[in-house]
């Protein structure tokens, strides 16, 4: 399925109804959402290419312990 089809089916909601907000247009998975962790360490680093998926290396320390990873961009 295409990622942009609710911004062309808002689209083609709004050439049907002109009142519709193009403030709704944007589609929720594009919204910014803040979150609160608690945890031990924290660090920030680039998701680097591996093969047709992304790839994070951690400190071996990290192994075996449970993970949350946030996308900032």
């Amino acid at each position: 399925m295409d990622a942009r089809w609710p911004v062309e089916m808002m689209a083609q909601k709004r050439e049907q109804n002109p009142d519709i907000s193009p403030s709704l247009e944007e589609p929720p998975f594009t919204r910014k959402a803040k979150f609160e962790v608690y945890g031990e360490e924290m660090i920030e680093k680039e998701v680097k290419q591996s093969g047709n998926s992304g790839r994070v290396y951690l400190p071996p320390e990290w192994v075996g312990k449970h993970v949350k990873i946030i996308r900032i961009e």
